[in-house]
């Protein structure tokens, strides 16, 4: 999936992140993604490995990468 703009200066980014199992790992995922400049929402889904921003502009996938691997998880890429 490519980044959709849903509003006006808002960006949906949906990612893949490995090795997510429970809330807790979601809730990890998804405090260091919203430290993203620009973040204004993140959903992480253990059950799918699926993680959906939403942010400002689009960001930079390398910046997520850092943020995921930090949480101790790796991201796959787009979903």
């Amino acid at each position: 999936m490519t980044a959709q703009t849903d509003t006006p200066g808002s960006v949906t980014a949906v990612y893949q992140v490995t090795g997510m199992s429970c809330g807790h790992c979601e809730g990890s995922v998804s405090a260091e993604i919203s430290e993203l400049a620009g973040v204004t929402s993140v959903k992480a889904v253990a059950a799918t490995g699926e993680v959906t921003v939403v942010s400002e502009a689009p960001l930079d996938e390398a910046a997520v990468r850092a943020a995921v691997d930090e949480a101790g998880f790796e991201l796959a890429g787009r979903a």
